[in-house]
């Protein structure tokens, strides 16, 4: 062998051996703090129903003075079509109470129709003007459970995981 070779194989093997650090010397590596975070598909309110069972999203058109519900699965991935006639939510708006009665939607491009559908929507001029209220979900059923007095701030939600 060249000298030349063997001072390269001598100079890397001794740069391999003192980068290595001796067993159980080192600090143990600390744990990635993981944040369970959900992101609402439009954009929307998450509402939490239960421990993540499952979420209303509800998303504001200030123009058209409406708010949609869609009812949507624990992960705020998959739409979850409800037999509902219609939905109702009591807002604080300005320390007086607005009722707000959400009737269901059909969509044709999904086959979603009214008593099997995941969207429903509310109309109100008072929403053109009030980005910001507390409400109150009175009741939701969703597949076998029921879920009733379901508090929450808009726009923020109710679910911590919910908003970036």
């Amino acid at each position: 062998m060249k000298p030349t070779t063997v001072l390269c194989i001598t100079l890397a093997a001794g740069l391999c051996a003192g980068c290595s650090k001796p067993e159980n010397t080192a600090a143990p590596a600390k744990e990635a703090i993981h944040k369970h975070e959900h992101h609402p598909p439009h954009g929307g309110a998450p509402v939490e129903l239960g421990e993540e069972e499952y979420h209303v999203e509800i998303v504001r058109d200030a123009s058209a003075g409406k708010l949609q519900a869609f009812v949507l699965d624990g992960e705020l991935e998959n739409f979850v079509r409800i037999a509902a006639p219609s939905l109702e939510i009591t807002a604080t708006v300005s320390g007086h109470e607005e009722k707000l009665t959400f009737l269901p939607i059909a969509n044709a491009a999904t086959g979603e129709k009214v008593g099997d559908t995941s969207l429903f929507e509310a109309q109100a001029d008072w929403l053109k003007t009030t980005p910001a209220f507390d409400a109150v979900l009175k009741e939701i059923t969703v597949r076998t459970k029921t879920y009733t007095n379901v508090a929450f701030s808009f726009p923020k939600g109710s679910d911590e995981g919910g908003k970036k």
